[in-house]
């Protein structure tokens, strides 16, 4: 028997990642061959995932699981299976419950030793900067501070994505160059793919209503037709836009705002300075506090009934930002 049961949980995917690759080639180490399988917890019951793992394959000697959406494990045989496969485990078995949440059920994370559970926190804005610095650094490239920002601010907040975006700077550009705010600002701008952040700056363009929801309706088509098209995941990076839309009020409450206050809490630079006015002017504190309840609601929808009504409930998730500022379709519109 051997404890292969591990728990990772938290919104920094890209660390997270690094982490079950470390697992996976400990594992190969060890085997002759491994089958990798990638499930998820509102498709797939914790029962076939079991039942994968504990019988035999005829062309390699360990399986390797990774059960993503584990905060939805939460019926008691589906955590009474798992209890019991962890029981038997062979050297020969991984299985990896993964949540972008921060916890699962506590009884599901009371069956994982205390040494195979990690949260994967969001890096601080000032480890992000080092992180994106030190990237650079590796691949033998200078960099000046303010392309490091521009970076920050045009690339999803996490450092699976920082990675990919990144690694295009060394297809267009020599190591004698060092990369400029320009350089940044060209090659991610004119060429980004859409995210959740590029969806976010247009619900929050300065056209009206119809021409905010227009753009944001297109945006989501292009993000839905990705390869990142995950809901779930759209929804996380809209709720790090509002939430920190909300410590943009608290900051602006408080009165003199300097330089500083802003670069600390993540606006160093002029465009999500300007960026983050503009959303002010649209949604007040009150509006974010709807908004986030709403994100969250709809991020239940999603993982509950699964993918099959995923894209109506993220339309008419956008149409309430746009039109009702977060509040529920039948609230009366008073502009």
């Amino acid at each position: 028997m051997s404890d292969n049961l591990y728990l990772f949980t938290g919104p920094e995917i890209g660390l997270r990642s690094d982490e079950i690759e470390g697992l996976k080639r400990n594992l190969a180490r060890k085997a002759s061959g491994v089958d990798y399988h990638l499930f998820y917890a509102n498709e797939t019951p914790s029962a076939s995932v079991v039942s994968l793992l504990m019988n035999g394959s005829l062309f390699s000697d360990a399986k390797f699981v990774v059960f993503a959406n584990a905060e939805l494990i939460k019926k008691k045989e589906d955590i009474e299976v798992i209890s019991e496969w962890k029981k038997t485990a062979s050297d020969e078995s991984v299985l990896v419950l993964v949540s972008d949440e921060i916890g699962v059920d506590k009884k599901l994370e009371a069956l994982v030793s205390k040494d195979k559970k990690k949260i994967f926190w969001e890096l601080f804005d000032n480890k992000k900067t080092q992180w994106v610095t030190d990237f650079f650094k590796r691949q033998g490239y200078s960099i000046e501070p303010d392309a490091v920002e521009t970076i920050l601010e045009l690339v999803e907040n996490n450092t699976a994505a920082l990675a990919a975006e990144c690694g295009r700077f060394f297809v267009c550009f020599d190591k004698s160059h060092t990369i400029t705010e320009k350089d940044a600002d060209s090659l991610l701008s004119h060429n980004r793919e859409e995210s959740p952040f590029t969806l976010f700056d247009a619900l929050a363009g300065t056209g009206s209503k119809t021409e905010r929801l227009e753009n944001a309706l297109e945006i989501l088509q292009k993000i839905r037709l990705s390869k990142d098209s995950s809901g779930v995941q759209l929804i996380a990076g809209l709720t790090y836009c509002f939430r920190k839309l909300s410590v943009w009020h608290t900051l602006q409450a408080s009165g003199s705002v300097s330089p500083v206050d802003l670069k600390s809490k993540g606006f160093a630079s002029s465009k999500m300075q300007e960026q983050y006015r503009r959303a002010a002017r649209i949604w007040n504190t009150a509006d974010c506090k709807a908004i986030l309840a709403l994100l969250a609601g709809t991020d239940m929808q999603i993982r509950s009934d699964g993918t099959a009504l995923e894209e109506n409930a993220l339309q008419t998730l956008i149409y309430l930002i746009v039109q009702k500022n977060g509040q529920p379709a039948f609230a009366y519109e008073t502009d």
